[in-house]
């Protein structure tokens, strides 16, 4: 089991007792003895549940710092700039995005980096909070809103453009199959009316003596009748719609009867 990285800096007991012993957890502040511990997140890189914490301490003091004793201004900054390349980066794969696929693409990594924007900006406003008098933390506070509501806008507008690709290709199989029902609709009506005259054209055109070959021509013309007569019967029984299913109540009711 992987160990909790234990920083150079001197911490609390009460805020020692408040940490896990395998990871830092999630993105949150720990305020206890005048110091300040934010635990926040680095910009996740895939959908997995590991998370690479990035750890700043204001002591009571004023001073910040970052994992240890580094200055913590600038890595705040870094970390929140990273959030903003990324934003960039998901925007510029958005705009060129032209199948679902690669909508797809964009979304799946998307939806972990704004719900991790969206705790740090939480963490952000509970350190401010805590320590109201650090003007820098006003700042940070104000652009996780900002970074937070520009990767919720597009998350909402990459669901909205892939829904509407589907259903739009929805839309169009849809047309494309009532069109081949058209279609065999027609050949099926075609081949209703033609068929009677095609099995009575085959009958007498077999090479065998019928008795018939020296009837009078009104007879052909007759027979040519009577099949175009069942073509169109059964053209009718073919084009005849479905009758509908009769109410259970009206069922139950004629089986009584």
């Amino acid at each position: 089991m992987p160990r909790r990285i234990d920083y150079d800096w001197e911490l609390p007991t009460e805020i020692q007792q408040r940490l896990g012993g395998a990871s830092y957890g999630a993105q949150r502040i720990i305020h206890e003895q005048g110091h300040l511990m934010v635990i926040l997140h680095e910009p996740p890189a895939g959908p997995g549940s590991e998370r690479k914490p990035a750890v700043f301490l204001r002591k009571p003091d004023g001073a910040w710092f970052h994992k240890g004793n580094n200055p913590g201004e600038r890595a705040f900054a870094k970390l929140l700039e990273s959030y903003r390349a990324a934003l960039g980066t998901f925007e510029a794969r958005h705009a060129a995005a032209e199948t679902s696929e690669d909508l797809f693409q964009v979304l799946g990594p998307l939806i972990p980096l704004t719900r991790a924007a969206m705790n740090m900006q939480a963490a952000l406003q509970a350190a401010r909070d805590a320590a109201k008098e650090d003007l820098m933390l006003i700042d940070l506070r104000d652009l996780a809103v900002e970074i937070t509501r520009g990767l919720e806008l597009l998350l909402a507008d990459t669901r909205m453009s892939l829904d509407y690709r589907l259903a739009h290709a929805a839309e169009a199989q849809a047309r494309s199959t009532r069109e081949v029902s058209r279609a065999q609709h027609k050949l099926n009506t075609i081949a209703a009316l033609t068929f009677p005259l095609m099995a009575v054209g085959a009958a007498f055109g077999m090479n065998l003596h019928s008795g018939m070959e020296n009837m009078p021509v009104w007879m052909y013309w007759a027979i040519f009748a009577g099949g175009l007569f069942l073509g169109v019967l059964l053209r009718g029984w073919v084009k005849a719609p479905e009758a509908p299913p009769l109410p259970a109540a009206k069922s139950a009711a004629a089986k009584r009867k």
